[in-house]
């Protein structure tokens, strides 16, 4: 068996695309664990209605959490100078303005740069929340997702196949294998992980990637 990124390992290597000055929301899920890995000059707004507030408080520090103060997965903080609270309107005027990154969980994404990661198609559909607006509204789209299904399938596809939550809108796909880039001209694979090839990340991808000349490692 081939090693993989766990959950944190992709959450890591995401927040490697953030800097200092950034203002930046995390999706629901795994994307929310990138504030743990982040520079501490990144700027994060959640839709909730917070902006600049940090750092988070450790889940074994029960005494520090303020039932007030949370991110929209219920992650506490701790409020910092500078901060601002605010809204839910004002909350999406921010997230729909086209000045922060989003970084968002994917089911799928095309090679196009399409989004699912609302709804998995079931009978009991899914909740919208935020994620069109994020995926829409955001200058950068970065999205954190397993390669391959529970079954072995592609999640990077041609076309996708459940329900769009967003068309053309994801610039970075950061998965447990593979770092790759939208780009007009198509998927560039742009770093794989320690222990994998080219070909062998083709493989589990539907469309052709194309090989970024400076085609390197993921470093952790």
């Amino acid at each position: 068996m081939k090693p993989r990124l766990d959950r944190n390992g992709i959450t890591k290597r995401a927040a490697q695309e953030l800097k200092s000055g950034d203002y930046v929301n995390l999706g629901f899920g795994m994307p929310n664990l990138v504030a743990d890995y982040a520079d501490k000059g990144v700027i994060f707004q959640t839709e909730n209605g917070a902006i600049g507030y940090g750092p988070l408080v450790p889940s074994t520090d029960k005494e520090s959490a303020d039932f007030h103060y949370h991110d929209a997965l219920g992650r506490f903080w701790v409020p910092a100078p500078g901060m601002a609270v605010f809204d839910v309107l004002t909350s999406f005027a921010m997230i729909r303005g086209g000045r922060m990154i989003a970084v968002l969980g994917g089911l799928q994404v095309s090679e196009k740069g399409d989004l699912a990661n609302w709804n998995t198609g079931g009978p009991q559909g899914g909740l919208i929340g935020g994620a069109m607006d994020l995926a829409f509204g955001a200058k950068k789209v970065i999205v954190t997702m397993g390669h391959t299904t529970k079954d072995g399938g592609p999640r990077i596809l041609k076309k996708c196949t459940l329900p769009m939550t967003a068309k053309e809108c994801v610039d970075l796909i950061v998965t447990d294998i593979a770092v790759i880039e939208v780009t007009l001209k198509g998927l560039v694979l742009k770093e794989v992980l320690p222990g994998w090839t080219p070909k062998e990340i083709q493989a589990l991808t539907q469309p052709r990637l194309k090989l970024a000349p400076d085609l390197k490692e993921m470093e952790l």
